[in-house]
């Protein structure tokens, strides 16, 4: 690949980098799409919390508020097009004291001052008829009815075949190791050669900072937030309507319960300030934090079994807001600050960043039709291949279940082993199909997912 050129070039193939991809890639552009990982979604993006926010609580007037408004918007259309899961569980503010109470009709204000009317203050009574499981001693809520949950695995994985499907390179295992910027653009210094581009995004998360400077800029310093979550098994799963979500107070944001899209329920995450931008790793003190506050919240859930704990890192700023800036004498645009509501977001911030580029000289050109692809299901709210008998007469394959847990068939595993974006790594499989997510967490299935896996990656090689 040394020497190959583009119009574009982006850094980082976490869900914000792939929906500037696809985003871009429906105009007469090359563009490449570059990551050091092995997969798309796989650093920050992988471990988002999964809610699609409607950004009720951002503080108005900022970038984030206008971004997340437009982004539930465009995610929502988006996801119901390429098959994307996503449910309107709706969201609870629990206030469990006097202060958090008192609180909630200025959170109700402050969502109508980003342009959202629809919350709703309820009393005690009206928290436990919604929540019967609510743990004692709840003083009242404010109803969010439009937020929701989402798939964030599949969401970056459909940007980045829409991408790949309309011409754009997505470049893999290719870090990005220098940047000298030229009068007609960038040499991109990789550990697989150089790419040359005529315009360059800095989408890189975690590692936004660090590619800002390759610039000459230092405005914002990436200091990574750990979040670590516990993850409960789907017989839990009727213990939570709702996400519950807690008052902020001058403390910050606090621990959420929340159902998932793959029929679990969630609990988390922490919020810990830390200098490793690779300590994806959970604590003993993390976990015993997480279920002290979820036994206040949802006692009943503490009694169930666990099915994972994890951990994702936020790429947190000094600034409240995100850093998107346009260097236009450099032909850069800084994609920096993004934390979990950049899923939410990732659509907006593609169209913030393609104006920001037209300003900055690119000529875009007319976008051409582009068809989301139509993503496999992964959520348990609407139908799976196994309960699907046209799929199963068509094809057996889809009625073979490898990874019982998660009652993953042989056709799924089979069609992301063979996808335009394929899976291959045991995570990116996992994150496709739901393989070894389950609750024996691939003590069963591990074997055989791994031989598929195995199967394929060989005989790519061999090729």
């Amino acid at each position: 690949m040394d020497g190959e050129a583009y119009d574009v070039l982006i850094i980082g193939a976490g869900v914000v980098g792939t929906a500037i991809a696809r985003d871009l890639a429906r105009h007469p552009l090359r563009a490449a799409l570059v990551d050091a990982a092995a997969d798309v979604g796989e650093g920050t993006s992988k471990a988002n919390t999964a809610i699609l926010h409607t950004g009720f609580d951002a503080t108005p007037g900022t970038l984030e508020s206008r971004l997340v408004r437009r982004g539930h918007d465009l995610l929502r259309d988006y996801a119901a097009r390429a098959g994307i899961p996503v449910e309107r569980t709706g969201a609870i503010l629990v206030a469990w004291t006097e202060e958090q109470r008192d609180a909630l009709p200025a959170l109700a204000e402050k969502a109508a001052a980003n342009g959202y009317h629809a919350t709703e203050l309820i009393t005690p009574e009206e928290c436990y008829r919604r929540e019967p499981h609510l743990g004692p001693g709840a003083l009242g809520g404010l109803v969010v009815p439009d937020e929701g949950i989402i798939c964030p695995w599949t969401t970056p994985i459909a940007y980045a075949t829409e991408a790949v499907r309309a011409g754009a390179d997505l470049r893999l295992n290719t870090r990005v190791t220098g940047v000298t910027p030229g009068p007609e653009g960038h040499e991109v210094h990789t550990g697989r050669g150089v790419l040359r581009t005529r315009y360059l995004i800095n989408a890189a998360g975690l590692y936004g900072d660090a590619i800002d400077r390759m610039l000459g800029h230092a405005a914002f310093t990436v200091t990574p937030r750990r979040g670590q979550l516990i993850v409960f098994d789907k017989l839990s799963r009727p213990l939570a309507a709702h996400i519950l979500l807690p008052v902020p107070t001058a403390m910050g944001k606090g621990v959420l319960v929340a159902p998932t899209v793959y029929g679990n329920v969630m609990l988390g995450p922490t919020a810990e300030d830390l200098d490793d931008k690779t300590a994806t790793g959970s604590t003993a003190a993390g976990l015993a934090m997480l279920r002290e506050k979820g036994a206040a919240i949802l006692p009943e859930l503490l009694e169930e079994e666990v099915t994972a704990v994890y951990a994702g890192l936020r790429a947190a700023t000094e600034h409240a807001d995100y850093q998107i800036t346009a260097h236009a004498e450099q032909r850069y645009v800084t994609v920096g600050g993004i934390r979990s509501t950049g899923l939410t977001a990732s659509l907006a911030i593609a169209e913030h960043v393609r104006g920001l580029l037209a300003e900055a000289g690119l000529p875009l050109g007319e976008p051409r039709e582009s068809t989301p692809p139509r993503m496999p299901n992964l959520g348990e709210a609407f139908p799976r291949p196994y309960e699907r008998a046209d799929l199963i007469a068509a094809d057996p394959a889809y009625g073979e279940i490898v990874c019982h847990c998660e009652r993953v068939t042989r056709g799924e595993i089979r069609d992301a082993l063979h996808a335009d974006v394929p899976a291959r790594t045991p995570g990116g499989l996992s994150r496709r199909t739901r393989a070894t997510n389950g609750r024996c967490q691939a003590f069963y299935c591990g074997a055989e997912v791994r031989a598929l896996l195995e199967a394929a990656t060989t005989g790519e090689r061999n090729a």
